[in-house]
């Protein structure tokens, strides 16, 4: 499991001093590992972050948790950041394919479905901690927004696992228009044909940053 940073610092103070400035968050964050990654699931807003992080370390892993139920609108929207970006994308899958799941049990399951948990599980929390496992990593950079979730509101930029792994969310605190206007600012593609079969209602959480 990740090692807990040699240098001291204050979650507090971090969070009041740098929790409204990403690229200085994002700097900073990256001085406190070795083996920071980032991930993403290509939806709306998702090459903010994306630049950001790579505007400070162009070879950070990204971690890509490819449920296989994304919108052909998000893979090619997710071919297109890659190529732009030049992401050093490492993609995580279920252990079966999306074929051979709905062979056996059919379409995933509603969320009033008592499968759904399992569902869940298989296509997106299994595989990303597979990643944790197998990449070790000591920084993990999230698209988190407080105006996602009610449980996001509740959320720090920056928090940390008792295994030590740091946990950073640099646009926390952004507003749509915040995000719009970056991917403005700096000629970034945006993507709005997005589903994930995991959460289904947007404003619901699919259980991953509750249990990391």
């Amino acid at each position: 499991m990740p090692t807990p940073s040699t240098t001291a610092f204050d979650l507090d103070e971090i969070n009041q001093t740098l929790g409204h400035q990403p690229q200085a968050l994002v700097e900073w964050a990256m001085q406190q590992g070795k083996r920071p990654i980032c991930t993403t699931n290509f939806r709306p807003f998702e090459a903010v972050i994306l630049h950001i992080v790579t505007q400070v370390n162009p070879q950070i892993p990204i971690v890509w948790m490819d449920s296989g139920y994304n919108t052909e609108a998000t893979y090619r929207f997710a071919d297109k950041v890659i190529k732009q970006l030049n992401l050093n994308i490492i993609t995580y899958l279920p252990q079966r394919t999306r074929a051979h799941r709905e062979a056996l049990e059919g379409p995933f399951p509603s969320i009033d479905d008592s499968r759904h948990a399992g569902f869940t599980q298989e296509v997106k929390i299994e595989p990303f901690e597979r990643a944790l496992g197998e990449m070790q990593p000591d920084v993990w950079f999230t698209a988190l927004r407080a105006e996602d979730t009610p449980e996001r509101a509740k959320m720090q930029p920056v928090s940390q696992s008792e295994s030590g792994l740091l946990k950073v969310a640099p646009v926390l605190h952004w507003r749509a228009k915040d995000m719009y206007d970056y991917l403005q600012a700096h000629g970034l593609p945006n993507n709005f044909d997005y589903f994930d079969p995991t959460k289904v209602e947007e404003k619901r959480e699919c259980g991953l940053h509750l249990q990391h």
